[in-house]
């Protein structure tokens, strides 16, 4: 449809020919708005990963303001996958730390394909840290298959620097908002992931592991991948079910991709209603509540136990193996 109506647009600029295109662009917009209601999980993953859905460093740009980026771990080098920077946003003064994947194939092997390794987590909390000192809140944006898994990675510590980046996240003295705004894959998200507020954007996934890598342990068959997707309870109906995020932020119709001005306008706002809401609240309840929020998710879980325990159903007892 899509296709015809650039035909149209390059013939003759008739009257018959503009009532056809705004016919297929109203039946465009409808069936458009048909399929992106009704996606699989794994088509809310291929969503996640189109490769025209704006990054870190558009949303850099179309977002903040005079943006300054800040470079190196201070011990090993400079990840490019992790940016970090000042920037301003509405009247807020923030300390920007996003994951960016890379458009061509150049900047893709820059930036290792969306994968950090333990410097780009080294220099994320350096820069956050930076930021607290200064009382200056954070924005991070994630955007990650994962944390990067190989051996020169393994052997500078990725696990520990992961493990320390969430730690020293949750004792920061400063208000910290994250989004997911493509792929929110396992540790690699976790890593930057850890704030007051956690939203993703509408077709975005936040998950333990890939759709691939699930189906491979399952199922001994990435094919399964569409299986694995919906198994996984990833996208963002799901989780703001469960609690793991607690907003999310609507996409244009048809995806980001569509258009990343509108998609930045529509993070723009919400980044500026959190950071206002967040600046009210003191700082010790802050951390605090910081702290609870993510202690919290899968506690549902331990309280039907518990439950289950205080007062087991006769028959189930009954028939149970005593041995058990």
């Amino acid at each position: 449809m899509e296709a015809r109506i650039e035909a149209l647009r390059g013939s003759a600029n008739t009257p018959e020919t503009r009532d056809e295109i705004q016919r297929l662009r109203l039946a465009l917009a409808e069936l458009t708005r048909k399929i992106y209601s009704n996606l699989t999980a794994w088509e809310t993953t291929e969503v996640a990963r189109h490769q025209e859905r704006p990054q870190a460093l558009d949303y850099f740009n179309l977002v903040f303001d005079e943006f300054v980026e800040l470079h190196g771990d201070k011990v090993f080098g400079d990840d490019r996958t992790i940016r970090t920077g000042w920037a301003r946003i509405d009247n807020f003064r923030v300390m920007v730390v996003g994951q960016h994947k890379g458009r061509d194939f150049k900047e893709r092997q820059e930036s290792n394909f969306g994968c950090a390794r333990p410097e780009g987590y080294r220099k994320a909390v350096q820069k956050m840290k930076l930021a607290a000192k200064f009382g200056l809140p954070i924005v991070c944006l994630i955007d990650t298959p994962g944390a990067y898994p190989g051996q020169d990675s393994e052997e500078r510590g990725i696990a520990q620097a992961i493990a320390e980046s969430m730690y020293e996240m949750t004792l920061l003295r400063t208000p910290i908002v994250c989004v997911v705004i493509g792929e929110g894959g396992s540790g690699g998200a976790c890593g930057i992931g850890l704030g007051d507020r956690v939203a993703m954007l509408q077709y975005a996934y936040y998950s333990v592991i890939s759709p691939e890598g699930c189906a491979g342990i399952l199922w001994k068959d990435g094919a399964c991948k569409d299986k694995a997707a919906e198994a996984l309870k990833f996208t963002s109906g799901y989780l703001k079910r469960f609690g793991v995020v607690e907003d999310v932020i609507e996409e244009p119709l048809g995806g980001a991709h569509r258009d990343h001005r509108i998609m930045a306008l529509n993070l723009k706002k919400y980044l500026v209603a959190k950071l206002r809401e967040l600046a009210k609240i003191p700082t010790d309840r802050l951390v605090e509540e910081r702290y609870a929020r993510f202690r919290r998710i899968g506690v549902f879980l331990e309280e039907a136990v518990d439950a289950a325990l205080e007062n087991p159903d006769p028959k189930e007892v009954a028939s149970s193996d005593p041995n058990a």
